[in-house]
């Protein structure tokens, strides 16, 4: 399983969207924001504008190699200005009813979680309604996790949660970003899985994704580092 991510110029999220449904890759998360390279660079590429739309899909391995085809020979990925896409690989999924919403019709066979060699720390990934980042939070926090960070999208494919899931869900989300150590990404999943889960008012879809190496996390290292005994201070009779 991949998460694929998309990011595209604003005024082509209907085609690709569009050529998604085709792949029957139904569930995204769009958010929206702008590029910033100068007006050089702008110029350079063959970039008119600078709004951009994001797209975060969970795909098989089949599923990409046919989709990229078409972006590259329908859309015409390739021609400056158009966008670009790409995929990381996925660790884990919570819930098996999750996984079967956000790849439904797509031809997947279950498998064992995978680890990335040489990784010790994850990204876990909370698609929740909007509103409800704090739920999500407290959960995680009970678990272990430091902090997080929220971006605000809207999900497309959210009519066929009902057949997976047994529930309506809101079109408008919040995504939860959360870096954890990998030992620990176990008991956050399953805190915000029981706490904010499908069966609250959160209705969260969590998974993780490897990270292969971090930088300015060196002070939450050290909170996770056991404290040294202290010096007994009483003196042994002779």
């Amino acid at each position: 399983m991949y998460l694929m991510v998309t990011v595209m110029d604003r005024r082509r999220l209907r085609d690709f969207i569009s050529l998604y449904r085709l792949h029957q890759v139904y569930v995204n998360m769009i958010a929206l924001g702008h590029g910033t390279a100068s007006g050089e660079v702008l110029s350079l590429l063959g970039l008119t504008g600078s709004e951009r739309a994001l797209a975060l899909s969970v795909v098989t391995e089949q599923t990409w190699k046919s989709l990229k085809r078409d972006l590259e020979q329908k859309i015409r990925i390739d021609i400056p200005g158009t966008g670009i896409a790409f995929t990381v690989p996925m660790s884990s999924i919570g819930g098996k009813r999750e996984l079967r919403f956000m790849v439904d019709g797509q031809n997947w066979t279950k498998g064992e979680e995978s680890v990335m060699q040489g990784t010790n720390r994850e990204l876990l990934i909370v698609i929740s309604n909007q509103g409800y980042n704090e739920l999500v939070m407290d959960a995680a926090r009970e678990a272990g996790a430091h902090g997080g960070t929220v971006l605000h999208a809207r999900g497309t494919g959210m009519e066929r949660a009902e057949k997976f899931l047994g529930i309506s869900l809101a079109a408008e989300k919040d995504i939860t970003l959360i870096v954890t150590k990998t030992a620990g990404k176990n008991a956050i999943m399953k805190s915000v899985m029981e706490k904010a889960g499908m069966e609250t008012q959160a209705q969260s879809i969590v998974f993780s994704l490897p990270v292969t190496s971090t930088a300015g996390l060196r002070l939450l290292d050290q909170d996770d580092e056991p404290t040294p005994p202290e010096a007994s201070a009483g003196t042994e009779n002779k």
